[in-house]
């Protein structure tokens, strides 16, 4: 008896890993999204992984690569924490400031080409894919004049991401 007893919990445990996995639906019926947690010693590999990708489209395209600056990753973060006060997506931060002037205020001496924004619960690559299907925002991340690339984002304890990305050419000559 002890013995059916004990395979039979064993069996019991295998199949529940067999179960399909529940979904949580929201009041509207649609499934609630899954909330992708940014671990603090996770930036340097979700910059790359975008960078990366930014760098396959763009050679896809027949376009020169682009690389991170620091400067702009400062400016895009700067970005993406104060739309998360303001609680709204767009280009302009609590004082007014343009992306070109939030580049200026971290030094950043080249020309500010374009900034990207979102605001998420998606990755990084679904954020990227959602930009690449809108003619204006992929203009951003295709122009054959971008040399440099910041990318940053924003968590709120609930988990909706931020996201900014300024693409910019360096100092001529540089």
């Amino acid at each position: 008896m002890i013995r059916f007893l004990a395979v039979s919990l064993a069996a019991g445990a295998i199949l529940s890993a067999c179960a399909a996995p529940t979904t949580t639906f929201g009041p509207d019926g649609k499934p609630l999204p899954k909330i992708y947690r940014i671990a603090p010693g996770d930036t340097a590999e979700i910059e790359f992984r975008m960078l990366d990708s930014i760098n396959a489209l763009r050679r896809a395209a027949g376009l020169a690569p682009v690389e991170l600056d620091p400067l702009l990753n400062a400016a895009a973060a700067t970005h993406s924490r104060d739309m998360s006060i303001q609680n709204r997506p767009w280009h302009f931060g609590s004082d007014g400031s343009s992306p070109l002037e939030r580049a200026r205020r971290v030094g950043f001496a080249g020309d500010v080409l374009g900034e990207n924004i979102s605001e998420s619960y998606e990755t990084e690559l679904q954020t990227l894919a959602a930009w690449m299907e809108q003619p204006d925002t992929r203009a951003v991340i295709m122009d054959p004049k971008a040399r440099k690339i910041g990318f940053a984002w924003f968590q709120e304890p609930n988990g909706k991401i931020w996201w900014t990305l300024v693409t910019g050419t360096p100092i001529t000559g540089s």
